[in-house]
């Protein structure tokens, strides 16, 4: 009897641990790393604030944003399958996944696209003192061309270029955002560019304590740069975006956006997208650029193939 007893106990232990067992696995965590970029840039709120998104509204998750060195190092990061999802501009991701430029050995074949952000400004903030009205006035000045392996960099070099200027010409200093405003702020450097969401809180920490101004570009400046490179398009950037600037400035943009390991599984990245385009009232409050990030637009200027997950959300939300 006290054997039967026993067995009926090992039986019943068993079953139990098995329950345990099953109900763990069918509640395991999902752990998700974003790149987002500097602290002192749009990337790293917005993607902070994604994060609290997905843990917020969907089950066993855990999302943290990394900062980075921003969009050619994030997109590595997804290539070596290191980070889940990634905020990037959308030409280097276009360059990625077509093997161009600084991808041209190195193919990125594994990224897929969930939605289009905001528009990312390409911002040349110079210091009033410095004589600087131009791009042709950059020769000879010290400039920060923005983080190695940066999108700003990758920008900062094509429109150099574009109006007949190399890293010859000018000083070039690789910093990322935050640097290069405290750079700003000392005078150490003469201008910088950024690539950003507006307003970009490095430019206003600068703009709080120095008079700057941003290098405006004529219709036909913009219209000639987007026939070389089509993902830059014409934008203004208002006055008053920054403290001192009195009147509105036209530069060139192109967009953000959240792309994905394509290993990542259709119904994780439908929750993903669900949950970014059901809670948009918490990304706001975390950035004002977050209100571009919008379901009707989400898909403009996507320049890679959707993940199977958003297209799914998408087709829904139709």
């Amino acid at each position: 009897m006290l054997k039967k007893k026993n067995y009926l106990l090992v039986v019943t232990a068993v079953i139990v641990f098995s329950l345990l067992l099953s109900g763990m696995v069918s509640a395991q965590t999902t752990f998700l790393s974003i790149a987002t970029g500097g602290t002192s840039g749009t990337y790293y709120p917005v993607g902070g604030a994604i994060a609290k998104v997905l843990n917020e509204n969907i089950d066993n998750m855990n999302a943290s944003a990394q900062s980075t060195g921003a969009s050619v190092t994030n997109t590595r990061l997804i290539y070596n399958q290191e980070v889940e999802l990634a905020i990037l501009q959308n030409d280097i991701a276009s360059y990625a996944v077509n093997g161009q430029n600084q991808f041209a050995d190195n193919q990125v074949n594994n990224m897929s696209g969930i939605a289009a952000l905001y528009p990312e400004v390409i911002q040349i903030i110079v210091r009033n003192d410095a004589g600087i009205e131009s791009i042709a006035d950059l020769k000879g000045k010290s400039v920060a061309v923005g983080a190695p392996g940066s999108g700003a960099e990758a920008n900062a070099k094509q429109i150099l270029e574009f109006f007949g200027l190399t890293y010859d010409d000018i000083n070039e200093d690789y910093l990322s955002f935050g640097e290069a405003a405290s750079r700003l702020k000392d005078r150490q450097i003469d201008a910088a560019f950024l690539t950003a969401g507006i307003p970009t809180a490095a430019v206003m920490d600068v703009a709080a304590t120095q008079d700057i101004s941003l290098i405006n570009f004529s219709d036909q400046d913009v219209k000639e740069l987007n026939s070389e490179y089509p993902y830059l398009t014409g934008v203004t950037v208002p006055a008053g975006t920054y403290n001192g600037l009195d009147s509105d400035i036209q530069t060139v943009a192109l967009k953000a956006i959240l792309v994905a390991d394509s290993d990542l599984s259709e119904d994780v990245v439908y929750n993903i997208t669900k949950a970014i385009f059901e809670n948009r009232d918490t990304l706001i409050a975390a950035h004002d650029r977050a209100r571009d990030i919008q379901l009707e637009t989400a898909q403009d200027g996507m320049t890679v193939e959707l993940h199977p997950g958003a297209q799914k959300y998408y087709d829904e939300a139709e």
